[in-house]
């Protein structure tokens, strides 16, 4: 049963209470006892007294000592002497309540030291205890997500720069051969000119998936959602897909309701499932199909995107939508691939609140996305 905040409290007011209270109580007590004391003449007896046996005088004398000198003043003495109580008073308070005090400083010292020592404080001050102890985990998540920021950053810079020089080396190249060779053929001159394009794009292709992968992580894109027509959209990517496709014999078959909508900005999904297709067809088989099936459960739609290729170890399932992650780096050079597109493809989906996974079995691997459904 969770406890209120009133509650967490409850045992260090009800002590610090009690211990005013009591405070409170002695000073009554020592007040009336000086009242009694001043005005009940037992003070003026003492006063007497002492004064007959410290000076050896008689009764008469030490009582006109005592009336000159000390009833008159009788007020001021009373008025003193609470002042000096309440004060006393006040200063055991303050010393009790000062142990407390260097409680909590102990658990700040603490919570500032990076040696992960819980903070344990009085059994009365255990709200205060599970705060501070909360504030240093917090502390200690925050400085380990700020430690994988910079981690991650400079993985995307090394992999970027590693990336980037391939094709910027062979544009480089290319460049320099038709430079060197001012007499070279006009088809050759022409062909290495489209090579060097092709790698310009490649490079520039690179680049802007970075920077788009970058603004994903930096919650910079805003979505522009309406209902989506998925059957049609399938359709437009598998028109658009198929002359690259058709290049190895693959395929796209669709297994859509016409009737099925989601609620998303179509540009942002439709670079998904693009994404998708286009790394299925980088690892399907020669001649085969690549399946899409959608079907609504509840308020969600489940798409699943099934090609024919060599199955994917386990273990290595969840690191598919890392960024920069390869299976197989030789075949993705080939297909000009950056490593990113399923990296931004989960970006995307985790902003429309839905969810993507891999799943492979018996050299069949498909990709599950799960999307809001439109109303």
């Amino acid at each position: 049963m969770k406890r209120s905040k009133k509650d967490e409290f409850a045992v260090f007011q009800s002590k610090v209470m009690w211990r005013f209270c009591g405070n409170a109580l002695l000073s009554v007590l020592i007040v009336m006892g000086l009242y009694l004391f001043l005005w009940k003449q037992r003070l003026g007896d003492i006063v007497v007294g002492l004064l007959e046996f410290f000076l050896n005088i008689k009764h008469e004398v030490a009582f006109m000592i005592y009336h000159e000198y000390f009833r008159g003043y009788k007020e001021i003495f009373f008025v003193v002497a609470i002042m000096l109580v309440f004060l006393a008073l006040l200063w055991r308070l303050f010393r009790w309540m000062r142990k407390y005090f260097k409680e909590i400083n102990q658990g700040i010292d603490i919570l500032l030291a990076d040696d992960g020592a819980q903070i344990q404080l009085s059994p009365e001050m255990l709200p205060f205890e599970r705060k501070l102890n909360a504030v240093k985990q917090t502390l200690e998540q925050r400085k380990a997500e700020a430690a994988l920021a910079e981690q991650r950053k400079n993985e995307l810079v090394m992999y970027l720069a590693h990336d980037i020089r391939t094709p910027l080396t062979s544009v480089i190249g290319y460049l320099n051969l038709l430079e060197e060779a001012p007499d070279m053929p006009v088809d050759q001159r022409a062909r290495n000119l489209h090579i060097t394009l092709e790698k310009a794009y490649r490079l520039e292709e690179m680049i802007n998936e970075f920077f788009e992968i970058t603004r994903y992580n930096s919650q910079q894109i805003q979505l522009a959602k309406e209902p989506i027509d998925l059957c049609f959209l399938f359709v437009q990517l598998s028109d658009e897909l198929s002359p690259a496709l058709s290049q190895r014999g693959n395929s796209i078959v669709l297994d859509v309701d016409e009737n099925l909508t989601v609620y998303g900005d179509a540009d942002k999904l439709a670079r998904v499932f693009s994404n998708i297709l286009k790394n299925a067809a980088a690892y399907s088989y020669p001649e085969t199909e690549i399946k899409i099936a959608a079907e609504k459960s509840h308020d969600l739609i489940n798409i699943l995107f099934q090609n024919k290729g060599d199955a994917i170890p386990a273990e290595k399932l969840p690191a598919l939508f890392d960024k920069f992650y390869r299976l197989d780096e030789a075949r993705i050079s080939d297909t000009g691939g950056t490593g990113l597109g399923l990296a931004i493809a989960k970006e995307i989906i985790l902003l429309h609140g839905g969810r993507i996974q891999a799943s492979s079995e018996n050299d069949t691997v498909t990709f599950t996305v799960e999307l809001p459904a439109a109303d």
